[in-house]
């Protein structure tokens, strides 16, 4: 079975794919950045180990023998699973893979924006570590005693709701069910943003989730709150919020745009009461084991003729 990984994959992650050929799974990497080579490899290719550059209808059509998409990850918005769907070819995904990554990804961006870590590793790097400007003392705080909203309740905020708690936070969420185990009060979402001094994003990318944190929502939130995201950038109205980052908000912790890769002149990239990453919150050694284990295990599934796990389409 032939597997086309579109990733970037490091030595040590090549290593560990080239050693399924054992058990009948060829994988071939082709950098996402790559077009040329990854449109070269498409006809020959059974399944598609995806990540994060979209798969359309295009992408299908070069791609005869296209048996399954493997999502490596949770969320299939860059999936065009219609098009899927008419040919045939099962879309799966990982659920809980990179949960506990993600959660402590979180964790980092609002320690990194409440405590202006990056601001400071800056200043230090050009040995103006005591010549920091007056306004940012008045800017730093602590997790313990502040308020943190999670929008949403799925496998990342169980693992960072009893974090946020051991560490002083007060949790609140919104969902549209009570989960049993959830920890916190459960609130409408209009009451969060108006309660919380943090507010994370964990919702998927749907169209009754786009936008959701628009000009009026974020307009709800405290004055000097901070807004977290590591789910989908769609989720912000990206111009409101660098509109309140210049006034009302705080300050906020992003690991997922609306338009990715994030451009070098975006407004975000301008201010300082923000945190940036590009899209790695699920990406650390344990989350890609776990992945290429579940994703080698549908492998053999589809070649056995026996259900995959976790599919969608």
């Amino acid at each position: 079975m032939r597997v086309l990984y579109h990733y970037a994959a490091g030595p040590a992650l090549r290593a560990r794919l080239a050693r399924l050929a054992d058990e009948g799974i060829e994988v071939q990497v082709c950098s996402e950045a790559d077009d040329q080579g990854f449109f070269a490899l498409l006809p020959e290719t059974d399944v598609i180990w995806h990540n994060l550059r979209p798969i359309d209808s295009y992408v299908l059509e070069a791609a005869p023998k296209l048996k399954l998409i493997q999502k490596i990850g949770v969320g299939v918005n860059t999936i065009d699973l219609d098009a899927a769907r008419a040919r045939g070819i099962a879309v799966c995904n990982l659920p809980g893979s990179n949960s506990r990554a993600v959660a402590e990804h979180a964790l980092g961006l609002m320690l990194a924006v409440l405590r202006r870590i990056v601001t400071f590793d800056v200043l230090t790097r050009e040995g103006r570590g005591w010549d920091r400007p007056d306004h940012i003392e008045d800017t730093l705080g602590e997790l313990a005693g502040r308020r943190v909203g999670m929008v949403g309740y799925g496998s990342v905020p169980r693992l960072l709701a009893p974090i946020l708690t051991a560490m002083g936070a007060e949790v609140v969420y919104s969902n549209r069910s009570e989960p049993p185990d959830a920890l916190g009060r459960r609130l409408p979402l209009d009451d969060l943003l108006a309660m919380s001094d943090i507010v994370s994003l964990h919702l998927p990318l749907v169209p009754a989730t786009e936008h959701l944190m628009n000009a009026e929502r974020i307009a709800q939130m405290r004055r000097g709150s901070i807004l977290i995201n590591t789910s989908r950038g769609g989720l912000i109205d990206t111009g409101a919020l660098v509109s309140a980052l210049r006034g009302h908000l705080g300050g906020a912790g992003l690991d997922v745009f609306e338009s990715e890769p994030l451009p070098r002149a975006h407004p975000l990239t301008g201010l300082d009461n923000v945190v940036l990453a590009p899209h790695v919150a699920w990406l650390t050694q344990e989350t890609m084991t776990r992945s290429v284990a579940a994703a080698a295990d549908n492998c053999r599934r589809l070649a056995c003729g026996e259900p995959l796990a976790h599919r969608i389409v």
